[in-house]
């Protein structure tokens, strides 16, 4: 028996309607799982009739260069969530479930208070419009390109960088008081974070993760300029520390 069916037995009812989960971790810290994660979840699924429901409001449209971030996983979940890039800022939100499961979402009567608004479809259309004829499944990957060269660069150059980690435009930053024992540099998090927003530039702390998020409308010479600031507060933050001279 495998710890989730022991989990299953000796933690639940036993009648487990669904796995809701984060393709990647936002609040977290822009959390990946390893890559035969949702490969071996989507089967132990099917195999106990439980569905398989994906949270993409963060990751979803361009985000991580795939419409949807199972998409990196070839895994088809049974229902997905959308939200922020659908509508780019936008507030509106979708639930999609796949065919076998439609009738079933009709039958319940799902509603909400603002549920098929005009004004919000039309801006979610819009942005798929630009998605497709901008080429921003396209820019997003080739960011990732241009930001995983410059993570394992940051890695290599500064000691109390951990881990590095980034898929299209969403990517963490683990900062370490040692990389060996791992322990989590909160001091250093914010005070990288201070350094950068002094430089001009801002994004959502997650302790002593850099947690980032660029848009994926962004060019490779404003990708490059952000970079170069987030290195320098780096740098600042080992001095400040102690880590270099």
């Amino acid at each position: 028996m495998s710890f989730y069916d022991e989990f299953i037995r000796e933690g639940t009812t036993g009648q487990v309607a669904a796995i809701v989960l984060e393709p990647i971790q936002g609040w977290a810290g822009s959390i990946f799982p390893p890559d035969d994660f949702f490969p071996k979840l989507r089967p132990w699924c099917d195999a106990r009739g439980i569905l398989l429901m994906a949270d993409e409001v963060l990751t979803s449209m361009a985000r991580t260069g795939k419409y949807l971030a199972m998409e990196h996983w070839n895994v088809v979940p049974d229902v997905v969530t959308l939200g922020k890039g659908f509508g780019n800022g936008f507030p509106v939100t979708a639930m999609v479930v796949r065919a076998p499961y439609a009738e079933s979402v009709e039958k319940i009567s799902a509603s909400t208070s603002y549920g098929g608004n005009p004004m919000a479809c039309a801006a979610a259309l819009a942005s798929i419009e630009a998605i497709e004829e901008e080429g921003l499944l396209e820019n997003a990957q080739r960011l990732e390109a241009f930001f995983v060269k410059r993570l394992a660069q940051m890695k290599a150059n500064h000691p109390i960088v951990g881990d590095v980690r980034c898929k299209g435009c969403l990517m963490g930053m683990e900062l370490v008081k040692d990389r060996i024992t791992k322990e989590p540099f909160n001091e250093a998090g914010k005070y990288v974070y201070q350094a950068a927003f002094r430089r001009g530039l801002a994004w959502i702390p997650a302790g002593h993760i850099l947690r980032m998020s660029p848009p994926v409308v962004m060019d490779l010479d404003a990708a490059a300029k952000c970079m170069d600031i987030i290195d320098d507060a780096i740098g600042e933050a080992e001095k400040h520390f102690g880590y270099s001279e």
